[in-house]
């Protein structure tokens, strides 16, 4: 339920971009107005009858960590989501946090901020 519970969080926030990447294809989706449920095992976000959605099978994501990488120009804010092998299966990205001279977004910031200590930096399923 933790999982279901920190994906709710992040799909009500306006601008929170998800990317699901592999060897051979990335989807990214943005979060505004999204819907999410779970039906067993399965998360979904996005409407199945939109033109864009994600299936996540919550048995497969076993951790996931709130991140901030120093970019040449900025510094970059999501929550990635790892399998058992440390993999990356999922990430959520706060895009929008800096204004149009490059200064940080407070307000957006503390978004995540308080998301972080809700939930941890580092969080296992």
């Amino acid at each position: 339920m933790l999982l279901l519970e920190l994906l709710s969080d992040l799909v009500k926030i306006d601008d929170i971009l998800f990317i699901i990447k592999n060897d051979g294809a990335t989807s990214e989706i943005r979060s505004n107005s999204l819907s999410i449920r779970q039906k067993e095992k399965w998360i979904t976000i996005g409407d199945n009858a939109g033109p864009a959605h994600m299936h996540i099978n919550s048995e497969l994501i076993i951790s996931a960590e709130f991140t901030q990488e120093e970019k040449p120009e900025r510094t970059s804010f999501s929550v990635k989501f790892f399998n058992k092998n440390g993999e990356r299966v999922l990430a959520a990205f706060f895009t929008k946090m800096y204004d149009e001279s490059k200064t940080l977004i407070s307000e957006r910031k503390k978004v995540y901020d308080y998301l972080n200590q809700k939930y941890s930096s580092k969080i296992q399923f």
